[in-house]
Formats: structure tokens, sequence, C-alpha cells
């Protein structure tokens, strides 16, 4: 298959013009899935400690119906997002929104590892998700999601891995100075999921901070496939790759998951003791 790494963001009115364009573009030369940077209908926000109103919706409101119909007008797949306010308790999360190429909603993930830094006051701008990844079979390859700071943390790679992910979207908005150690820790979750990663970020600095540099590709043995800073760039992902990277080291070891659970476990009770 085709995915489709879009380097751009799309605030203000015209951003279902301008996105379903790029959608298009990506559709005609062969694309069926196309990933988008982290909050990608809006400025960065979390520049400051404040947050707005106006930069959280609720389920199934204007940012996420936006890229809904972008992708049915393009008929592509389309991994988005937008910050969703929860309408019972008003809590707002940093979701993922997986479309279909009809523009149907898959499946959301919500990112569970915030920053609280200058220039990413994530925590006050919203909580952490609570529900573990889970791989998503509605394309060509299996789909997992992990949002920018959630790479750090790499068990979610490599449970999404263990569900028989074979593809992990990870939109981002990180800053160009340390653009080299994202790429290496994009690279380590490649090669100790025997999974595609992909990760597009914000494509250039924003008032207050330089969230910028490149989108990139990386095969289940941490080769960088695509690094760039094009708007649309897409890049083939083949079932036989990951199925190889997995027959391999270190893809075929055990996962020890129980003993592992029993360690976080305990250390959990210690913490709390």
């Amino acid at each position: 298959m085709i995915a489709a790494l879009i380097t751009e963001v799309f605030p203000g009115e015209d951003a279902e013009q301008r996105l379903a364009t790029r959608l298009v573009e990506a559709r005609r030369e062969g694309a069926t899935l196309a990933l988008l940077p982290e909050l990608p209908l809006q400025s960065w926000c979390p520049l400051s400690k404040t947050p707005r109103d106006e930069d959280a919706e609720p389920p199934g409101g204007r940012r996420h119906a936006v890229q809904a119909r972008a992708a049915a007008r393009a008929g592509i797949g389309l991994v988005g997002g937008a910050i969703v306010r929860a309408p019972e308790s008003g809590a707002r999360c940093n979701v993922a929104l997986v479309l279909a190429a009809d523009g149907r909603l898959i499946e959301t993930y919500a990112k569970l590892h915030l920053p609280d830094e200058e220039g990413f006051w994530e925590a006050h701008h919203y909580e952490p998700g609570e529900a573990p990844p889970r791989a998503i079979d509605a394309f060509d390859l299996s789909l997992g999601i992990q949002i920018c700071s959630d790479i750090n943390r790499p068990s979610g790679a490599q449970i999404l891995a263990a569900q028989g992910a074979e593809m992990i979207f990870v939109p981002r908005a990180t800053p160009a100075e340390s653009y080299e150690r994202w790429k290496l820790v994009l690279r380590a979750a490649a090669v100790t999921s025997a999974a595609y990663i992909v990760s597009v970020n914000r494509p250039e600095g924003e008032p207050g901070v330089n969230v910028a540099g490149p989108s990139l590709a990386i095969d289940p043995y941490g080769q960088v496939l695509i690094e760039t800073t094009e708007p649309v760039r897409g890049v083939s992902l083949q079932r036989a790759v990951t199925q190889a990277a997995r027959r391999d080291y270190p893809g075929y070891l055990a996962l020890r998951s129980g003993l592992y659970g029993r360690a976080w476990r305990d250390l959990e009770g210690e913490q709390k003791a």
C-alpha cells in the first residue's frame, strides 16, 4: 500500500478546501491512507498555559467534520486529529481521528503522555487518555497510532505490534533542534516493534516556539525510507517486509508480557507505599 505524509497544517476558514486539495494530490499518487500532523486544523495552542474554549470541540465537532468531508471528497483514508471535549465531564483530550475513505469515523485514540514545558504546556490544555492503544484492521495493513510523546514510552508501540499492527502512525509537533533525537527514537521503535513507523511533523515554526523539522517513514529494520518537508509525499509499505522482520532478530523474541506486567505492578505498589 501507499501511505501519504501530509506535512502541512490547515487553520483558518479555507481549511477544508486546502486539505481536500492535498488529499486529492495524495490520492492521485496512489495513496490510500494519509497522515496529518498533530492537531492539524489549528495553531499550536500549547504555546500558552491558558486553554481557550474555542481550541476544543465536542465529539463530531467542526474540525472533525472538515477532515471527514475532505477525506470523502478525495476518496482516501485519513488519520487526523482534534482536541475533543467529553460531553458529560467536559474533560479535554488530544485525539487522533481515524477516518475511512468515505469520511466515516473508524476509531479514535487519545494521547497518553503529555509534555509540560516551555512551548509545550500540553498538560494545561488536555487530560491524558486512559484507554490503551489498539490495532485497527481497516486498511491494507493493520494500523496503530501513537501521538508524538507517546512514542518516547516504547510500551505502546510494542503492544500495538503484539496486536498485529504492521504500521504505526505518529503525528507530532516537535522542535527542529531536537529532530535527531526524535529520529533515533522513531528508528528504535521501528526495530523493536518490527513495524513501519510513519511520522508527520508540523511544518514550520510558530511565534514563541520552533515547531519544525522533517516528516519521515522508517521500515521495520530501522532504515529511513523518506525524510521530507514536502507538503505531500507517498511511501510504499509492504506486508512482506514486516513479516520478514518478525522472523528476524529481534522480532522473533518472546514478549514476556506477564513478567513485565508483574514488575510494573510491583513498582506501582512500592510507589504507593
